[in-house]
């Protein structure tokens, strides 16, 4: 995709338009196909898709990608809270997000853990859109179970 003047409406429906093709074409054609993916599902009212793949970690993630007018948002719901290791927890997720690229650690006002990216729709394309499910993928992989563990844990408040 190319950069689109802000102020020709015309160019930033084209611009839309083409990402929306894109997505759909991606998503529901090829990555649809792949046999980690469980389901790509589309919801028009949103427009969102929904992409639910298998995990090792946990039975099954799902990715929400959501398209705005200029940007495509992504997340992938990771942890309830648990209401305990708060901080612990949040120190945790706040260093890894130090690391990470094109995801980050976030809490939804729900109080619950998401994994959360947002792209330009001028730097949309399918191995954008791969880099994203395979970050996504990675990051649930490698940090869900210790995440889990570390949310879950009992905390010994016993005075001795």
């Amino acid at each position: 995709m190319s950069l689109v003047d802000d102020n020709d409406p015309r160019a930033l429906a084209e611009q839309l338009t083409r990402a929306h093709e894109l997505i759909r074409t991606h998503l529901e054609e090829v990555v649809a196909h792949q046999p980690q993916i469980q389901t790509v599902e589309y919801d028009a009212e949103i427009p969102r898709w929904y992409v639910r793949f298998g995990c090792d970690s946990r039975d099954a993630a799902t990715i929400y990608f959501d398209l705005h007018q200029r940007s495509l948002h992504y997340e992938l719901y990771f942890l309830p809270d648990s209401g305990r290791n708060q901080l612990e927890l949040y120190h945790f997720l706040l260093s890894r997000n130090h690391n990470l690229y094109g995801a980050s650690f976030s809490l939804g006002p729900d109080g619950d853990t998401y994994l959360t990216g947002r792209i330009a729709l001028e730097h949309l394309s399918a191995r954008e859109l791969d880099r994203i499910i395979g970050v996504l993928y990675e990051i649930t992989e490698q940090w869900f179970s210790l995440i889990v563990q570390m949310a879950y844990r009992l905390v010994d408040n016993s005075d001795s």
